[in-house]
């Protein structure tokens, strides 16, 4: 899988009203984000994080995170969010004067691609004012530090709204296994492995973004399902798609498109830059040359997402470039991997007659590699030897084998270094000829960039349709998405869960199996994937907020829990899963906190799956409106009976739940709920104390 490496511009307001801009790079794809929510941060994985200067100016801790000292409160909060969520990411100042919102929307629409999006995109971020500053702040930076520039219009950047998709925070990432198994790192188990049936490296990224930001919008997911459900439906289809997309296998078209973008102003002065350009262009052509296959799979499909890939990979300027590479270079080119094939591949790349001092070139350089073979062959026969001619980075070297080798080698063997030198001259110049080629070439593929990102989202797109299609099953009831996969047949418990405006509070009395379930489906259905069931219905949910982990630190946990409730704008479409709430204090304390924040999620009207053992709650929370009560079969016997309780302090555990940043009224109605529970089994003491006396 490929895992983005962005370098991330970041500057935030110094007001009242707190307001972010980032701007994010992947230079290998050529993608540029321009976001406003600090969460996309972990969508788009950073390599570098670029700060205003004054950020960090007035602290003394280092900017690399990962030395562990943490910043001081003159540090901007944004600067302690990322040294908290990524401690191993290095933090570099950018001088602030180069933070301008003029001048990045002018970088925006200098490398901007020519597509259908780019009006959409100047026009959204025309006001945005503390993005266009992260743009501009960015491309400084890679210019002045990273030695790269791009070419005009060779950019796909496009603007993120805050709205559009569910916001899903790194500790349900991690809780529900989404992207990685938390046992193995290696391990498939986990619902990107799950659904990862992918060919490109394109569709892999957008599979992987599409689990930590699914899709709110119903049209678009209506549309993604229709494609699979048609695709599911059509055998042929199926696997016609099937065969065009193996063609296809490992292609990495922004990677491509991207290479060509910024190399071409990049001027060329050794043959290793140009043997480069020569592979990126070869490549370019297969991958060019692969797009009909897909597109006549394509063909008579009846969705409406179907037909609009079909339409992109249809496109007259997708034949324009195959022509244009195809004036200029020769059809049985292409791209070989290793040795002496690789190099010719290369040397003979452009057609004879475009240049005369490539053509002698070229001419200079089959002799040199000629006279090479008929050394190795006339050393042969005299000397009786076997020996073979293996093409390395530093020429050709006579290969023999240790056993085969009577005599010390002959002196007429050591003439190769002298014939090596001239055949490394001779190719050299033939790739900088060459090379003067393929430049003018690119240059005008670079006009069609806007086509080709297009061409590559259509192949991602249908690449990552067909893996859903893959895995989409039609079986009863609801079933964990991952046990189905690891477990024997039969041997995953289904499930059936009903959740509405008047029953949106469930507490769940068994295993958080059915939680991490329910999560699971939940994100499977928003990518636009069919799921696990033999009937589902879902409702479009914002956030998905979990309480799962395993630990015991309180303060951290229910302080990270708390604060991701109170910035969620969106409560009322959040679904929050929740698993042993107040567990790791006494009983009585443990249940307070618990009927205290529970009742608060209930005002809120989020969508909520409580998971506890506190058996009392389903009591104390009866009078609440919307609260439904669960008992979860478990899907295997529990290989133990044994349980530990440890008891604490009242006053130190309540004293750490205040820590935690929990709200006042809610520690006061958890001190109220604790308080009745403790009076209630005094009562119940007493009353069995005075039956046995009795």
């Amino acid at each position: 899988m490929h895992d983005a490496s962005f370098v991330i511009a970041l500057i935030e307001s110094r007001g009242i009203a707190h307001e972010v801009g980032m701007a994010a790079l992947d230079k290998d794809t050529g993608r540029v984000m321009l976001i406003q929510t600090l969460h996309q941060m972990h969508v788009h994985t950073p390599h570098m994080i670029l700060v205003p200067d004054t950020f960090i100016s007035s602290t003394n801790t280092s900017l690399t995170p990962a030395s562990g000292t943490r910043g001081t409160s003159s540090s901007s909060l944004s600067v302690q969010f990322i040294r908290e969520e990524f401690p191993q990411v290095p933090i570099e100042p950018v001088p602030r004067k180069y933070w301008n919102d003029s001048a990045g929307y002018q970088f925006i629409a200098q490398f901007c691609v020519e597509d259908d999006e780019r009006a959409a995109t100047l026009v959204s971020v025309t006001d945005k004012y503390y993005t266009l500053s992260a743009a501009c702040a960015l491309f400084k930076f890679v210019e002045t530090r990273l030695n790269t520039r791009f070419s005009a219009c060779s950019l796909r950047i496009r603007y993120i709204p805050v709205e559009g998709t569910m916001m899903i925070d790194p500790e349900t990432v991690r809780n529900l296994e989404l992207i990685n198994n938390q046992t193995r790192k290696k391990s498939t188990h986990s619902l990107f492995g799950v659904l990862n049936y992918t060919y490109t490296a394109m569709a892999t990224r957008l599979l992987r973004t599409n689990i930590l930001a699914p899709l709110t919008a119903q049209s678009a997911l209506d549309a993604r399902l229709d494609a699979v459900e048609e695709l599911i439906h059509s055998e042929d289809k199926f696997t016609e798609i099937k065969d065009a997309l193996k063609v296809l296998n490992k292609m990495d078209f922004d990677k491509l498109i991207s290479s060509l973008g910024f190399s071409e102003v990049r001027p060329t002065t050794t043959a290793k830059g140009a043997f480069s350009r020569v592979s990126q262009i070869l490549s370019l052509r297969t991958a060019i040359r692969s797009l009909p296959f897909l597109q006549m799979a394509l063909n008579g499909c009846k969705s409406q997402l179907l037909l609009i890939i079909y339409d992109i990979l249809s496109d007259e300027r997708l034949t324009k470039i195959e022509e244009l590479i195809a004036e200029n270079l020769n059809d049985d080119a292409g791209p070989v991997k290793g040795g002496i094939g690789a190099i010719n591949a290369r040397v003979y790349a452009v057609k004879a007659n475009r240049n005369r001092l490539l053509d002698v070139a070229r001419g200079t350089f089959k002799e040199n590699v000629a006279d090479i073979y008929q050394l190795n062959h006339a050393l042969s026969e005299r000397y009786s030897l076997p020996l073979t001619l293996v093409y390395q980075e530093s020429g050709f070297v006579f290969a023999l084998k240790k056993d085969e080798l009577e005599d010390e080698l002959p002196k007429e063997i050591h003439q190769r270094k002298k014939m090596n030198a001239r055949m490394k001259d001779s190719l050299e110049e033939t790739l900088v000829l060459s090379d003067k080629i393929i430049r003018d070439v690119v240059g005008q593929i670079i006009a069609f960039s806007g086509v080709l990102y297009s061409a590559s989202e259509a192949v991602a797109t249908i690449d990552l349709l067909w893996s859903f299609a893959h895995v989409s099953i039609t079986i009863k009831s609801g079933r964990h998405p991952i046990l189905e996969t690891v477990q024997s047949a039969g041997m995953v418990v289904s499930n059936d869960i009903y959740c509405s405006d008047a029953a949106h509070f469930h507490i769940v009395q068994g295993p958080n199996t059915y939680l991490r379930q329910t999560g699971l489906l939940i994100v499977m259905a928003m990518v636009g994937c069919f799921v696990p069931a033999e009937y589902a219905s879902f409702r479009l949910h914002d956030a998905l907020l979990t309480r799962l982990s395993n630990d015991d630190d309180i303060e951290k946990s229910l302080s990270t829990f708390a604060n991701e409730m109170t910035s969620s704008a969106m409560i009322p479409r959040t679904l929050v899963l929740i698993d042993e709430l107040g567990r790791g204090t006494s009983p009585i304390e443990g249940l307070g906190i618990a009927h205290a924040i529970a009742e608060e999620l209930i005002k809120l009207k989020c969508f909520v799956l409580f998971a506890t053992h506190f058996h009392e709650l389903s009591t104390t929370l009866s009078r609440q409106p919307a609260v439904v009560k669960l008992s979860v079969q478990r899907s295997r016997p529990s290989a133990s009976n044994f349980g530990l309780t440890f008891q604490y302090n009242l006053d130190q555990d309540l004293e750490l739940a205040k820590l935690a940043d929990l709200p006042d009224d809610v520690l006061t109605e958890a001190r109220r709920i604790e308080l009745v529970a403790y009076l209630a089994r005094l009562q119940r003491d007493f009353m069995k104390t005075l039956k046995d006396t009795l």
